[in-house]
């Protein structure tokens, strides 16, 4: 463990900067300086371009990104490392002058990171109104004159009148200035935003001044609908978010009230449903399973780029079944590409090695691999040494216990199952080895009549799935074996939905479905995957680059059961982002996505001219017949009159994760990303119907 001199020594090092090489591309290496600001959150470096270490994910020592890989015969790993940012930002590579102010670097900014992903919900408004106060300071001088705070009043997108403007700023202003330092300015930020929504709540349950334990209990009990040991769990809220040591006495004032109430815990998203707490023994055909479609693409499907990439951040998302389509490639090395496009290829040895590093660090639990094989024979035989070579023992070649197996392993083999879509070679790779060796029977591991041959040492490694032709579910229910897996169009899936839909359920009740997105989504967009998990199909495979609805509903669905990527099947029946020189007219949309007869959207009234502390105090009531299925969608808008509304920011989840009574709804960007302290404060009510 590193002492605090240490740390303090290697923060001191970022702070007096550094030249490094800027790698683009192996032709686009340029030097720039790079220095941690004072605020010790920010990094600057030339062409006045900064880097927030809250943008900042993680931080990856080596070749450890396609451009440094590009550049590796150049510059040795120890030198190299990648800042990965959060969303869909592209990645920023630098190559040190030294591997030991590489180490500094690479240590110090983890650290950085750490420090942030560790910060109260206290210490996250602190910083963020510091960040505010720091873009409307122009001339530096640590203060504001009011011409500064109207300027950023219009920046946090706020439409109040100069005089009330003025009033508030001379309140602030305790020592008479004209100006208002840091202290000043927080006192403002608070006047600014006054909760009366949530103070009128506090009112109902205190004294008008403090919330005693007594009242918090009943307000737990009567409001948020909580059992258990309320005493308790009254007594633990007001020790851990009331700030003041007088009211921490057994009761909560209104700053603690409110920390609670924007807090995890007091979040929509029900807090036991965020570990693992599902059935992780069943058959893998018992869950859905999150799923990429053409991961190593990170743009469109014709002309965009392939990258390893798309493999690394689909698994750190917990994707579960990745997609791998194999080409020949010169010089005898496979290659993953979408055929027949312009998109730039990949090693497929690249792939592996990144599915190896990456498999098992977000989730412990099987990852498939979706392999299309367009190779030949010799091509083929070079995949399978990758394979084995670059994965190891992981790599399962044969049954798990020894036995003919009579259903597919569950969850719990911790393993990455292979499954190509259209030519069936299977296999599992595991993080620790398991089993025995021993061959499946001659029937289960038979090949495929095909055209195309499969080689012998890529064949070997085939177990537990086989990739088969759809005929209809009739010829399914004679003929279909448990390791049998069936491919489908979207369009395709919903015509069986359409005809056959209970079939199309009890199908999906016996082996995997594999669903992916119609050859005409030339630009990587979507469809909503809830109508495939209505039917019980598992691998519903999407675009993981682009952000819209499909991949909302998809995130919030797989949020719950520790972000693992597998969700246990239920029974089957069947601040804002600011338009520039825009003050936003704020609603709100909820969207429940289920079965066909749950599907439904309600609004709220459009707020004018307040994006940045609107109250709405509308009711809005849905009826949900299968809740087990609903996802309910969040979504923030800014109204325009002319044209269509502009995306401001949403939150999704299921159903059977929310919960009831007073709570924050903490909103996510297009990306998927946080933007605090933009949130929905809600009172939710589930009442069971007669």
């Amino acid at each position: 463990m590193a002492s605090v001199s240490q740390l303090m020594s290697c923060l001191c090092l970022l702070w007096w900067g550094a030249m490094m090489r800027k790698i683009k591309s192996r032709n686009w290496k340029k030097q720039r300086y790079f220095k941690l600001e004072d605020d010790f959150m920010t990094i600057w470096y030339q062409s006045k371009k900064a880097v927030s270490v809250n943008d900042v994910e993680a931080v990856r020592e080596g070749h450890q990104s396609e451009v440094l890989l590009s550049i590796a015969d150049e510059f040795p790993p120890d030198r190299c490392f990648t800042l990965v940012f959060r969303g869909r930002r592209g990645n920023l590579d630098l190559v040190a002058e030294s591997a030991e102010e590489a180490q500094s670097w690479i240590w110090g900014m983890r650290k950085l990171i750490e420090n942030v992903e560790n910060m109260g919900e206290r210490e996250k408004l602190d910083q963020w109104i510091g960040e505010w106060f720091k873009k409307a300071d122009k001339n530096n001088d640590g203060r504001m004159n009011f011409k500064e705070v109207q300027d950023l009043l219009k920046m946090m997108n706020v439409d109040m009148n100069e005089h009330h403007a003025h009033h508030l700023f001379t309140m602030a202003d305790k020592s008479q200035s004209g100006t208002l330092e840091n202290d000043e300015f927080v006192l403002f930020y608070k006047m600014l935003t006054q909760r009366e929504d949530v103070l009128k709540v506090f009112q109902e349950y205190s004294d008008g001044q403090k919330l005693s334990q007594s009242n918090l209990e009943d307000f737990l009990r009567e409001e948020q609908l909580e059992g258990g040991d309320i005493q308790l769990h009254a007594k633990q809220l007001i020790e851990c978010y009331e700030p003041s040591d007088k009211g921490r006495m057994n009761a909560m004032t209104f700053d603690g009230f409110l920390m609670y109430l924007g807090s995890a815990e007091g979040s929509i998203f029900n807090p036991q449903r965020r570990g693992i707490f599902q059935d992780m023994t069943q058959p893998l055909c018992h869950y859905f399973i999150s799923s990429s479609h053409n991961t190593y693409l990170m743009e469109d499907q014709l002309r965009g780029q392939s990258s390893v990439e798309g493999y690394i951040r689909a698994l750190n998302r917990g994707c579960r079944c990745v997609e791998v389509d194999c080409w020949d490639g010169a010089n005898g090395e496979p290659i993953v590409y979408h055929g027949h496009t312009f998109t730039s290829k990949i090693l497929f040895k690249d792939v592996v090695s990144a599915v190896g590093n990456y498999a098992f660090k977000v989730s412990q639990y099987p990852v498939i691999l979706s392999i299309e094989n367009h190779c030949s024979v010799e091509q083929q035989r070079v995949m399978a040494h990758h394979l084995n070579h670059i994965l190891g023992d992981r790599l399962l070649k044969t049954i798990l216990d020894g036995k003919t197996p009579i259903r597919l392993p569950s969850p719990e083999v911790r393993a990455v199952i292979y499954c190509p879509t259209l030519m069936p070679y299977h296999l599992i790779e595991i993080p620790e080895s398991q089993g025995q060796n021993l061959k499946l029977d001659s029937e289960f591991n038979r090949e495929p009549k095909s055209k195309q041959r499969l080689s012998k040492e890529l064949s070997d490694c085939v177990v537990y799935c086989k990739s088969v032709h759809f005929t209809s579910f009739k010829h399914s229910r004679i003929h279909s074996k448990f390791y049998e897996v069936a491919s489908f169009t979207e369009s395709k899936a919903r015509k069986h939905l359409r005809e056959a839909g209970a079939e199309f359920v009890h199908h999906n009740s016996r082996q995997l479905s594999r669903v992916y997105p119609s050859g005409f989504r030339t630009d990587s967009s979507n469809f909503n995957p809830q109508e495939m998990w209505n039917a019980g199909c598992q691998i519903v495979a999407l675009n993981f680059q682009t952000a819209g609805e499909g991949m909302d509903v998809n995130d919030g669905l797989f949020s719950q059961n520790g972000c693992c990527g597998y969700v246990l099947k239920p029974m089957m029946s069947l601040p804002l982002n600011i338009k520039e020189d825009s003050i936003v007219d704020p609603l709100v949309r909820v969207e429940v996505h289920g079965v066909p007869m749950d599907q439904a959207k309600q609004e709220t009234r459009y707020i004018e001219n307040n994006g940045f502390n609107p109250m709405w105090y509308d009711t809005l009531h849905f009826t949900i017949h299968t809740p087990e299925l609903a996802m309910v969608r969040f979504v923030v808008e800014d109204y325009d009159k002319t044209s269509k509304n502009d995306f401001v920011g949403q939150y999704t989840l299921p159903l059977s994760c929310m919960q009831q009574g007073y709570r924050h709804i903490h909103l996510l960007s297009k990306d998927g990303t946080s933007i605090p302290p933009s949130s929905l404060f809600v009172y939710l009510r589930i009442k069971h119907l007669e």
